[in-house]
Order: structure tokens, then C-alpha cells, then sequence
């Protein structure tokens, strides 16, 4: 039988229209072509073997260039400004997360090794940087506490829109809206800022009591697959995915629990996390998962995880065939309990 799909009730505020509206709107500047910016940074190592490679770069952009007589240098071409990027050896047994400036920046380890290394030209690194000493001055602060306070006092800096869309599962739908709204326009309008707005605009983060939010994604071959049109008498809802090992130390349990409760009416509605569609696949065909599965491959970017609020995997609801949900983070003996009790 397919269970029904009940809308769940939204208290939608002037305040959420505001802040979703304004900015979908600023989504245009963003499609807009810019010129590209350049920088430099000239950089200084210690013990470091000539001819070593440096790297350089993010999803965005990369570059690398070779260490000589302990210095090295980059002038490179990037797609804006400021921009954070990873500095780094060829075998990562080194590293450094930079905000790069339209701007000549120094680096300087000729007395440190590059995780230490004291970095000059970058305004956005150096307000970083007040938030780790902060965090010194505070041991006994909240675990999010100094993040929120840090966003709420730079509202017109890409490091706090980085951060805050970094949080946004965290820190929740309305916490994130408060911190959102005083955003600069440029940090609306920026990646950042376009992936909190599809956030608050994408969140219903449905609770146990409450009835299910749908959605439709593609399946493994292509093929939209809706949750409202899942036929079962209690549909498990899964967050995984095949890079995540506890997710996969628990299939070969719910392989078990699948085979013994399905002839009764339960299903498996898998939404994978992934990135990578062969991986993903592979983890199927690997570890026997017939059932359903649906990804759009954005990783934590994936609309479902969105509309519910994930922000570690695995994860799952139970929901029964008159679309409530009834429990959430069953796994093993504790699922095979509450399917006995449900369908026998």
C-alpha cells in the first residue's frame, strides 16, 4: 500500500520571506560574469629540498610552483576575492588553509614549518586568526558559542558566510536565519551565502509525531523516485553513503533485517550523500543493498538532507503508513524490536 503524503505545517514568518526572497534575488549577481582577480604570495620555508613542489588551490582553481633556496612564489590567476584555499606538499604531510587577498601576501616559515608559518596581506585570514584566540581567552565557552558570536560581529565578512555555511545543520534553521539576515548583500549574493538561503528555504526538519516532508530524486539509473509513492506499511528512511564507514559496518545488519521484514511491508527509502555516482554504486552492488536508492550526488549539499535537517550520517526516520514518523537513529536489535512490534 502507498502511504500518503499530509503536508506538514510551516509557520512561515515575514521574516523567513525577507531572508529567502532577497536573497534568491541577489542569486543574479552571482551569475554574472566578473573579472578575474590576481595575487601573489611570495613565501619563504626552512629545510624544505629544492624541487619540492608546493600546491596551491581549492575545488575552484589549483596551482603549484617549486621550492628554491627555501623560497617560492605564486602569481596566480583566481576566480575571486577573498578566496580560502589549501597550501600544502605533494603528500599533504604539511599543510595550511589560507584567505587568499586581491593583494601581495608574504608567508613566512623560515623559522616555523608551513602549519606555522606567519602569513601578512590577508585581512580575512587575520579575522580568522581572532577567532582561535579568542577561543584561548574562553575555554569555558559553549561549543558554538564562539562561532555564533564571531558571525553576529562580522557580518560583512566572507569568513563569517563561510563559516555560518558550514554550521548550518548545527546550528539549525533559526539560528542560522538570525545570523543570516543582518549579511551584507555581497555575502548573501556569495556561494556561501546561496547555500544557507537553499538551506532556509529547503528546511523542515520534521520532528517524531510530525508527518514526513517528500521529496523526489533520481535513482541509480536514472529514474525519479518519490518518497510519498513508496509502498510499504513502515518506510525507513536512511542518510548514507559509500565513503561513510559506519554506514557500512551497519548494512550487512539492516541486509539482515530487510530480508526477515519485507515480505511483512517494510521498505527502505536509502538516500546516499555521495559525490561520485561509481562509488556510490559500487557500495550497493558490494554490500548487497536491494532496495531503494536515491541521490542527486551533492554530498551534504543533497535536498534531502537539507529538508531534514542532517548533519552526520548515518541517520534515519521510521515512518509509518500514515506518513508520521515514529522513531528516528535505529539501528540493529533496536530496528528488529520495533518492525516485531509494528508488523507482527
Amino acid at each position: 500500500m502507498t502511504f500518503k503524503h499530509t503536508p506538514l505545517a510551516q509557520k512561515t514568518s515575514k521574516t523567513i520571506v525577507q531572508i529567502v526572497l532577497g536573497a534568491i534575488v541577489l542569486l543574479s549577481y552571482s551569475c554574472k560574469e566578473t573579472p578575474k582577480k590576481e595575487f601573489s604570495l611570495q613565501g619563504t620555508t626552512n629545510g624544505i629540498e629544492n624541487g619540492t613542489t608546493i600546491y596551491l588551490g581549492n575545488k575552484e582553481f589549483k596551482d603549484s610552483t617549486i621550492v628554491n633556496n627555501n623560497t617560492f612564489n605564486f602569481k596566480t590567476k583566481l576566480p575571486y576575492t577573498p578566496i580560502e584555499a589549501l597550501l600544502r606538499t605533494e603528500d599533504n604531510s604539511t599543510y595550511r588553509y589560507l584567505w587568499l587577498e586581491d593583494a601581495a601576501m608574504t608567508y613566512d616559515a623560515s623559522n616555523a614549518d608551513l602549519k606555522r608559518a606567519t602569513v601578512t596581506g590577508s585581512e580575512s585570514l587575520n579575522l580568522k586568526q581572532s577567532l582561535y584566540r579568542a577561543a584561548d581567552s574562553l575555554p569555558n565557552a559553549g561549543p558554538w558559542e564562539r562561532q555564533m558570536d564571531f558571525i553576529k560581529s562580522n557580518p560583512n565578512s566572507i569568513v563569517s558566510a563561510s563559516m555560518l555555511a558550514q554550521y548550518i545543520t548545527i546550528f539549525g534553521k533559526e539560528r542560522t536565519m538570525k545570523l543570516f539576515e543582518p549579511f551584507s548583500e555581497q555575502n548573501k549574493a556569495s556561494k556561501f551565502g546561496q547555500k544557507i538561503a537553499r538551506y532556509i528555504a529547503l528546511n523542515k526538519n520534521p520532528k517524531i509525531g510530525e508527518q514526513f516532508a517528500d521529496f523526489e530524486m533520481a535513482n541509480q539509473y536514472g529514474e525519479p523516485l518519490k518518497l510519498s509513492n513508496t509502498n510499504g506499511k513502515v518506510i525507513f528512511l536512511e542518510f548514507w553513503a559509500s565513503w561513510c564507514g559506519p554506514c557500512r559496518e551497519e548494512n550487512p545488519n539492516l541486509v539482515k533485517t530487510y530480508k526477515e521484514f519485507n515480505p511483512k511491508g517494510f521498505e527502505v527509502f536509502a538516500v546516499s550523500l555521495d559525490e561520485h555516482k561509481e562509488k556510490w554504486i559500487k557500495a550497493i552492488e558490494k554490500d548487497s543493498l536491494n532496495w531503494l536508492h536515491v541521490s542527486d550526488l551533492k554530498g551534504f549539499g543533497n535536498e534531502a538532507s537539507l529538508i531534514y535537517g542532517i548533519n552526520a550520517i548515518p541517520d534515519n526516520f521510521l515512518i509509518a503508513e500514515n506518513g508520521e514518523i515514529i522513531a528516528r537513529d535505529l539501528y540493529g536489535e533496536e530496528l528488529t524490536q520495533k518492525l516485531e512490534e509494528l508488523l507482527n
